[in-house]
């Protein structure tokens, strides 16, 4: 029996994420061009892959259901297989059940685990037969987990923050399929322009002017307009924390945790390439991508330079100084499903280093200027937390009210969560703080 191109990239990209931790965008871009997958397949592959992650806890509680042993007691290149097979059974609607189970054994066979085949076909089987199991009792928050595949401690603190309701709405949202997003480089074209080169695999942001969403265009990397520099990706969320910064032409910014550019893009195109815009971020290689974005979009006025957030040293002042901190990531889970299975333990220190980034940052800000602070998650410790302790110890950085796009509009305080559920974008927290003319 053949099996599948698409489920075999699929495969082998989840194995490199459980082995090394590879981001499986990375892992299916690099089996997509090994196996030489057309289209169809490559959406598949991705399809399959991103699906067993946004739904790995679900799947293994039904594995464990019909199975002799403990999902973490099979061995992993086994259980692999099964979260692959089990998720096409439940989820994937076109592939008949017969396939996902005949091709799940094959795979095992061919993978040189002849014993495990009967183990694995009887587990499908019974998947396949009784299909869903009874999950834990409902309005419970380990019904949550192990429906929505999310650890029990991201639905404790979100259930406490916006309730039942709204995180179960929140999390099925995050995980469907998500476009990919795409900001026009007016500079160069129009948004109606773009759209005709794709010939009808994007279509207007239903909100943000100047922002396309695409679907099933494949590399975008090889597309003619993103060579050209007419478009670059970058989610609604993060474009609308320039947005609230509000750049002008002819301004001093500071982009200091810039890569992979985005935001120094945006306020380029905010400043009508007028101005001056230092890039940052402590790793070079990364840093590179900035310079070779703004190269490619035509930007002139965007400089680039090797810093630490956390000491800067002399970089001089800024008229806005732009802090997109590193974070948990959480808010683009839709996009990066792994991000929810992060280590507890990197994810603890990072309001610690969050704070460091602002109070690194805090000299760099002209008085009267802005200090614009953002992450893309939806933790309270990394977002109001962070912004309330810096702002007790620097009472000279008050925040400053700001205007978004409708269905947002008008943020008074200051501060913003974008919830993905209710905005359609990534997770994002931003905050603008002016700074006070000290006499």
């Amino acid at each position: 029996m053949k099996v599948s191109p698409a489920r075999k990239a699929a495969l082998n990209a989840l194995e490199k994420y459980r082995r090394q931790g590879t981001a499986p965008a990375d892992s299916l871009n690099d089996e997509v061009r090994k196996s030489g997958l057309d289209k169809r397949d490559a959406a598949l592959a991705m399809r399959l892959c991103y699906g067993v992650l946004q739904n790995m806890m679900y799947c293994d509680y039904c594995i464990d259901v019909y199975s002799s042993r403990n999902t973490n007691l099979i061995e992993p290149k086994v259980r692999d297989i099964l979260r692959l097979s089990v998720y096409q059974i439940l989820f994937a609607d076109k592939i008949p059940v017969s396939a996902a189970v005949n091709e799940g054994v094959e795979i095992c066979r061919l993978s040189g685990r002849r014993r495990a085949c009967g183990f694995v076909n009887a587990v499908l089987r019974c998947v396949a037969e009784k299909n869903i199991p009874d999950l834990p009792g409902k309005n419970t928050e380990e019904f949550l987990s192990v429906k929505y595949s999310y650890p029990r401690q991201h639905v404790k603190d979100l259930v406490r923050r916006i309730g039942f309701e709204e995180t179960e709405k929140l999390f099925a949202f995050c995980n469907e399929p998500a476009a990919v997003s795409a900001q026009i480089n007016t500079l160069k074209t129009s948004a109606d322009l773009v759209l005709e080169e794709f010939s009808g695999a994007a279509h207007p942001h239903p909100w943000l002017q100047d922002c396309v969403e695409i679907i099933g265009a494949g590399d975008i990397s090889l597309l003619p307009a993103y060579r050209e520099g007419k478009f670059y990706i970058q989610d609604a969320a993060a474009r609308l924390a320039v947005t609230a910064a509000s750049p002008l032409p002819g301004m001093n910014v500071l982009d200091a945790c810039s890569a992979p550019g985005g935001k120094s893009f945006a306020a380029a195109i905010m400043m009508k390439n007028r101005g001056r815009i230092l890039a940052c971020d402590k790793n070079a290689n990364r840093l590179n991508r900035v310079s070779e974005g703004a190269g490619t979009l035509g930007f002139s006025i965007i400089e680039t330079k090797v810093l630490n957030a956390e000491e800067p040293g002399e970089v001089g002042s800024f008229d806005l100084v732009i802090a997109d901190a590193p974070c948990s990531g959480f808010g683009t889970i839709r996009k990066k499903p792994e991000i929810r299975y992060k280590s507890p333990g990197d994810i603890e220190k990072l309001p610690d280093i969050q704070t460091g980034i602002l109070n690194g940052l805090k000299d760099c800000v002209t008085d009267g200027g802005v200090l614009l602070y953002s992450v893309c998650t939806f933790r309270t410790e990394e977002n109001e937390s962070v912004v309330n302790r810096f702002i007790k110890d620097n009472p000279n950085f008050v925040p400053e009210g700001f205007s978004l796009p409708k269905p947002i509009g008008d943020v008074g305080s200051g501060i913003i969560t974008i919830w993905p559920h209710l905005f359609g974008t990534d997770g994002f927290f931003i905050c603008k703080l002016r700074k006070i003319y000290e006499s």
